[in-house]
């Protein structure tokens, strides 16, 4: 017995040894009886000079109320994702998100386990973001020109409903009212809002960009909403994105995966036009107006309870919904001629138009990736094509084995079910690409040549 639990240990130990995270185990007396390496390269520390060590020896700066080990060993509650800042035996400042667990033996808490993960990069490289934000703010006077790349006049179209859509933002970007965008990948939603940024009386103010995805969530507060010297350890006066962005327009991109209780203070900004830093009592007034943008709909969002209903409300003073690529098929001639114009400019070749063939496929195409999947389509297809016109043998290996219909004798396009006939084709590529990918989403999305998002999409149609 007492063989087979020293095995188990050494077992155990080496399994977390092995693991790539920072593994912090203490006992019910707050000392440590596991300490990895990867745990003492995030904190800064030799594994002895922890080891068999109380946590609060080990780091003074702790507190009893501060560490969520020793708080998780009194209340036997786990803890997910929390931010700690803490300064190790030498000083140094670290920053961890962690996951605390309990640890129970027979329902009797035995001591607790930490994972974490060392986020003092990601933050060094958030307020490297907001300090070049700052730089630019001050040394631009005329700041559009630099920072607003499009204007709706570069949303190409010639469908009615689409020419509509565009003339309307015209006309509200002259508000100060916030906007929502919901449109699919690929629909061209941040070249959209730059339009309307352009359009507006703030077309000389600051045009800031900020996708919700693309930041951690416990980082993505201090970025909006700026921090106050003091409200931790290290923390200096930090302008967030609202500020930087006064006077002018703040695009917040993938509004859905904002975290909850963000969503409400960000709720409290558009309802008075107040700031408040992290870590402040005082309130800093600012002057923006901001436009969300989603690739879900709204109505899913408020479903799945990714979006508050009272922000969505807030947001809902205009909406605009961009149709995508294969609702409007009269653009698709247009926007092939278009590319193929501009790829013969930058390749150097004298591609003329494209034979009838390609055309009917791409028309009759799904264009899962909208406008954007066209263009990377030509592109690639413009590099390869060693004749004087685009041939349908020309598109990429993925493209090519879909079914396209036919031509009657009069010219004209017959009906031969090729939307039936491309989504049982859809759906054998996806299994196969899943199947190559052992399960992969993510290798599977680039197996298919189409976003992450629109692969999970797909699997929930299917499924459904």
């Amino acid at each position: 017995m007492i063989l087979l639990t020293a095995l188990t240990q050494e077992v155990l130990t080496a399994i977390l040894k092995g693991i790539d995270e920072g593994i912090h185990v203490v006992n019910t007396e707050g000392k440590t009886i596991f300490y990895n390496e990867v745990a003492a390269k995030h904190d800064g520390m030799d594994v002895k000079e922890v080891q068999g060590k109380h946590l609060i020896d080990a780091f003074p700066s702790l507190t009893e109320e501060s560490s969520t080990l020793l708080k998780v060993i009194k209340t036997g509650k786990p803890i997910y994702n929390q931010a700690q800042v803490y300064m190790n035996l030498h000083g140094t400042r670290i920053d961890t998100i962690n996951t605390t667990l309990p640890i129970f033996l027979e329902d009797e808490i035995i001591g607790a386990v930490e994972i974490a993960k060392d986020y003092s990069r990601m933050k060094l490289l958030a307020e490297r973001l907001l300090d070049l934000q700052r730089g630019f703010n001050k040394s631009s006077k005329k700041k559009t020109m630099k920072q607003v790349t499009y204007t709706l006049n570069d949303l190409l179209t010639v469908n009615p409903a689409f020419q509509r859509m565009k003339d309307e933002a015209k006309k509200l970007a002259k508000s100060d009212a916030p906007i929502l965008v919901y449109g699919e990948s690929g629909t061209g939603k941040e070249l959209f809002v730059q339009g309307v940024h352009y359009e507006s009386p703030r077309s000389d103010g600051a045009f800031i960009a900020q996708n919700c995805a693309a930041i951690p969530e416990t980082l993505l507060e201090s970025i909006l909403f700026g921090t106050s010297k003091g409200s931790y350890t290290g923390a200096v006066d930090r302008k967030g994105l609202f500020e930087l962005a006064d006077g002018g327009t703040l695009f917040l991109d993938e509004l859905h995966t904002m975290p909850i209780e963000l969503q409400a203070k960000l709720l409290r900004v558009l309802e008075d036009g107040m700031v408040r830093r992290v870590g402040s009592s005082g309130s800093i007034s600012v002057n923006v107006r901001v436009i969300a943008a989603m690739n879900v709909s709204p109505r899913n969002a408020l479903q799945e309870q990714k979006l508050r209903a009272d922000l969505y409300y807030r947001l809902n003073v205009f909406t605009f919904s961009l149709i995508p690529l294969r609702d409007r098929k009269d653009d698709i001639p247009f926007l092939t001629e278009h590319f193929i114009k501009e790829f013969n400019q930058k390749l150097q070749k004298n591609i003329n138009g494209y034979e009838k063939k390609l055309e009917l496929f791409l028309v009759n195409y799904q264009w899962p990736g909208n406008v954007r999947e066209l263009k990377h389509t030509i592109e690639y297809m413009m590099n390869v094509c060693e004749a004087r016109q685009l041939r349908y043998e020309d598109l990429p290996s993925l493209l090519k084995h879909l079914p396209v219909s036919a031509t009657s004798n009069s010219g004209e396009i017959e009906n031969l079910s090729l939307r039936k006939n491309i989504e049982k084709l859809e759906k054998d590529l996806i299994r196969n690409a899943l199947k190559l990918s052992e399960g992969n989403i993510n290798q599977a999305a680039k197996f298919l040549e189409i976003p992450r998002q629109t692969l999970q999409y797909k699997l929930k149609k299917i499924i459904d």
